[in-house]
């Protein structure tokens, strides 16, 4: 499929910002890719909105309230290998959801590793969710994230379904990282042509976020965990992305497990490409997740 003159724009800022060779670096500078975290939305748009913070835990919840009374709660749970975020990409995103839906917004900044291990985040996760429930009805809820937003998502909804909890509305997956032992022999194949990711960045951030919890572990790898139960998933994956041969083997799980999916599949596009901004296919691609949302 052809491409847009945005698309080959933004490959080319991703590599002269130097992200592929950043996360090829084993261990991962953390703090280089934190220098572009921005906690705190910047823009006028937020400044003009109803906009909060407030801790669970350990982490920061800015809620974005709808000028409209708002009966829905969509919880974001970004991306950023546990390390870093949220980013501007982030915010830019949420700005244009906020915009086109009436939910309240929760941005869920967690504590990062390797100050905190996956134990510490799956923690406040769990905190976040049933902080959530006071004044919110499960069926209300909608959880997404990108990458491991993603992955932190997933796993609360089996830790969800293993407790009997009440489970969210629907879960909006943007390239979630399902392994974290990242050893699908096919990862190395697309590590070559993946604009973004590397294997040995990755690995060394999840080995970080890990401490003494087994990477195959199912609060690291949704992958090995069950789907039975979950609600209804939207799940965006992308081609050139390490992340999506995993995806692939989650797919077939969620579709054992008769869960109602649906897959908006990037033909030739780089991880997280709904987020990214300039390109016509991100813009493309979050008008369906806006859509996913609202209905």
């Amino acid at each position: 499929m052809k491409k847009s003159i945005t698309y080959y724009l933004t490959l080319s800022v991703i590599k002269l910002k130097g992200v592929k060779k950043a996360f090829s670096q084993a261990p991962i500078d953390y703090k280089k890719l934190r220098k572009e975290d921005v906690i705190l939305p910047r823009t006028n748009f937020f400044k003009k909105q109803n906009v909060q913070s407030f801790p669970v835990l350990e982490t920061l919840i800015t809620e974005v309230k709808s000028t409209q009374t708002s009966e829905e709660l969509l919880i974001y749970i970004h991306g950023g290998a546990f390390v870093s975020g949220p980013a501007q990409h982030h915010w830019d995103s949420l700005k244009e959801i906020a915009k086109k839906t009436q939910q309240t917004i929760w941005m869920c900044n967690y504590p990062k590793a390797p100050e905190n291990t996956i134990a510490d985040i799956s923690k406040n996760i769990d905190a976040v969710y049933q902080q959530a429930l006071k004044s919110f009805k499960s069926n209300q809820i909608t959880l997404m994230g990108d990458s491991v937003g993603g992955t932190l998502a997933t796993t609360l909804t089996q830790r969800l379904v293993q407790n009997n909890s009440a489970l969210p509305k629907k879960l909006i997956l943007i390239c979630p990282v399902m392994d974290a032992t990242l050893s699908n022999k096919d990862i190395d194949t697309i590590d070559k042509t993946d604009p973004m990711l590397s294997k040995a960045g990755v690995l060394s951030a999840k080995m970080m976020c890990a401490g003494n919890t087994d990477l195959k572990n199912e609060l690291m790898s949704p992958l090995y965990g069950s789907f039975q139960q979950f609600p209804k998933t939207i799940l965006f994956l992308a081609e050139n992305d390490i992340t999506y041969p995993d995806q692939q083997l989650a797919v077939q799980k969620l579709k054992k497990a008769n869960v109602i999916l649906k897959i908006i599949f990037g033909e030739d596009m780089p991880h997280i490409w709904p987020l990214l901004p300039v390109m016509k296919e991100a813009k493309d691609a979050l008008k369906q997740t806006i859509h996913a949302i609202n209905n």
